[in-house]
């Protein structure tokens, strides 16, 4: 699993509240281009994001299923993006402190053609975009109020 860790500069709730509020993913989560829908109760383990990725006219519609969620701590995703496949993506927060909390973004392809083609340049392309993906989150994370 590729994992990425950025420090951001803001309480462990304010992070989560980013998480929990599955509405923003297309601001911060590249190569989400728009969100569809928002299952109630998100992000409690078994609710859906309903998504569109990728650039129009060629843009993807599917969903993310929560498998695990621990506020404040850890979220764990089952991203789809069929016919390429799935991955699974982990959240992990932790704080360093009353006003910064490291947050680590786990991701690995569980099933589908790009579960079988990976590469040196497919992990280095996945660990740019999220790289990119916690320097969004952080940007929005430390404008919310807690």
């Amino acid at each position: 699993m590729a994992i990425v860790q950025r420090v951001i500069e803001a309480p462990v709730g304010q992070v989560w509240a980013v998480l929990a509020d599955g509405w923003t993913y297309s601001d911060w989560v590249v190569g989400t281009a728009h969100m569809r829908d928002v299952d109630d109760g998100w992000p409690a383990v078994g609710t859906r994001l309903h998504h569109r990725a990728g650039p129009w006219p060629f843009s993807l519609e599917d969903s993310s299923v929560v498998l695990e969620c621990e506020p404040e701590r850890r979220l764990v995703l089952r991203v789809k993006l069929w016919p390429a496949g799935e991955a699974v993506v982990v959240f992990t927060l932790e704080p360093v402190g009353p006003q910064a909390t490291r947050v680590s973004l786990g991701e690995d392809f569980a099933a589908g053609p790009l579960r079988w083609i990976r590469t040196k340049l497919n992990d280095l392309v996945l660990h740019l975009r999220n790289r990119e993906t916690l320097n969004r989150l952080s940007d929005i994370a430390r404008r919310q109020k807690n």
